[in-house]
């Protein structure tokens, strides 16, 4: 059987990063909602607030030591797999990721050192600054990352230099024509992973009437923030969705499966889109209605995919159900938290079981509609790696074969399994064990102070 290290490298890369990308998805939000946790105690003392942070600052250092070793693993394979990859782009993208360790990375590991093993240590105020920086270095982490790949996406500020792309304006080079866009969108779709994650949680213990004061206030408050923040993302990814048009015209074809140029476009609700033909059967679609929402008029045309040679179009299947599975959890997710904030005005949110169930229910949603997001990203640049530059194909490693790579697919699946799946399971325990019904905050004797790194997720804070 041939085996092409082509495939089987992008099969590779796809099954690390979607693991890791869960993990930055939850913990970029999780380092916020800890942040206003600990500003709400160190306002209002209220000791309620102070235990639901020591109970998701457990479940965030599990998933931060899961993110560390799985974001390791991810640089290794630019030599070993994407070394023609990393040869052309290194000068431009090597800085980006450099900032990125530097920057974000030392200031997370840092500061959580203190919020985990701190707390008996330093007055509220001093852990509220390191609960901020964090959250900081969580933000300036996704920063710098997707800088690095709106870059790959719309790349500008370089010039070609012996087949090597140089930097020659850094401001151009990181504030490139999707990064705005792309930065926002995904920060958000971050927070709201969390938040949908958060509900869930508290929906469950609510539920089952456990920690109900802590229940009843994490409820409260997330019902608020989905029912403003869901609105605010689906008017942000029309706006990614615009400047998509503008700079990957041919990837959004693919995603509404638009295979003629044309004005008056419908919006396809459903079809199968069939590449060789270069068309889609048992299409569903409404008249012109992607016509508004793509350029807000009827008359403008929109290239379809035959505007490109077919071997510049990407695979039209995955981004086309991608990315309707990414819409319909979005307006999934707003009737949800439409109807979480009528319930809290109607004084029903905690007694509405339909509700709570519904909240436990929603908890992957965050998680499916960012791997559905990621995928019309990625899959929708190819067949490029840096877009209508250089293509995926010429940025194999040359002397890598296609056994090498499934052998290491193999391992990584074993590995990856066995330590996302432990993981996974101890957040789970963490979070049906709940909050912790006191904080200690008197000095630890020394055979009290924690002695391994995840032993913080067992401390009282």
């Amino acid at each position: 059987m041939d085996l092409d290290p082509v495939l089987l490298s992008r099969v590779q890369f796809a099954f690390v990063i979607a693991f890791h990308i869960l993990l930055p998805a939850f913990t970029v939000g999780l380092a916020s909602f800890i942040v206003l946790l600990e500003g709400l105690h160190l306002v209002h003392r209220d000791p309620a607030y102070l235990r639901l942070s020591v109970f998701w600052t457990r479940i965030f250092s599990v998933s931060f030591g899961m993110g560390v070793v799985s974001g390791i693993v991810m640089p290794f394979q630019f030599g070993t797999n994407w070394s023609r990859y990393t040869d052309a782009t290194g000068n431009v993208l090597g800085p980006l990721f450099s900032y990125e360790v530097l920057v974000a990375f030392f200031l997370e590991s840092g500061f959580l050192g203190i919020l985990l093993f701190a707390r008996k240590r330093l007055p509220p105020w001093a852990h509220f600054f390191a609960a901020v920086m964090v959250a900081l270095g969580t933000l300036f982490s996704s920063f710098w990352i997707l800088a690095a790949n709106s870059w790959m996406q719309t790349p500008t500020g370089y010039e070609i230099v012996d087949g090597r792309y140089v930097p020659v304006d850094w401001l151009a080079v990181i504030f490139n024509p999707s990064f705005p866009y792309r930065l926002f969108h995904t920060v958000i779709a971050f927070y709201l992973t969390t938040a949908f994650t958060v509900l869930g949680v508290s929906a469950w213990h609510a539920k089952h009437r456990t920690h109900a004061p802590e229940a009843r206030l994490a409820l409260r408050m997330t019902v608020v923030f989905v029912s403003i923040f869901v609105p605010i993302q689906i008017v942000l990814g029309d706006l990614h969705g615009g400047n998509t048009l503008d700079h990957q015209p041919i990837k959004l074809a693919a995603m509404e499966g638009l295979w003629e140029t044309r004005s008056h476009v419908p919006m396809v609700l459903f079809a199968l889109p069939d590449e060789a033909a270069e068309t889609n059967h048992a299409e569903l679609a409404i008249p012109d209605v992607a016509s508004l929402y793509l350029t807000h008029d009827f008359t403008t045309e929109v290239k379809g995919l035959k505007a490109a040679p077919p071997g510049d179009r990407p695979p039209v299947a995955p981004v086309f159900f991608a990315f309707r599975a990414m819409v319909g959890l979005g307006i999934l997710m707003l009737l949800v938290a439409w109807w979480g904030l009528w319930l809290r005005h109607k004084d029903r949110l905690f007694t509405s079981r339909a509700f709570l169930n519904t909240s436990i229910a929603m908890m992957p949603a965050g998680f499916v509609a960012v791997l559905a997001g990621w995928v019309v990203t990625e899959v929708g640049r190819q067949p490029w790696v840096v877009y209508g530059l250089m293509r995926t194909r010429d940025a194999v490693s040359p002397s890598l074969t296609g056994t090498d790579v499934l052998t290491s697919i193999a391992l990584y699946v074993l590995v990856y399994l066995t330590v996302f799946g432990a993981g996974i399971y101890y957040m789970a325990r963490l979070a049906r064990a709940g909050p912790p019904e006191h904080v200690d905050i008197r000095e630890p004797t020394p055979d009290e102070r924690p002695a391994r790194p995840l032993s913080g997720a067992h401390a009282d804070g």
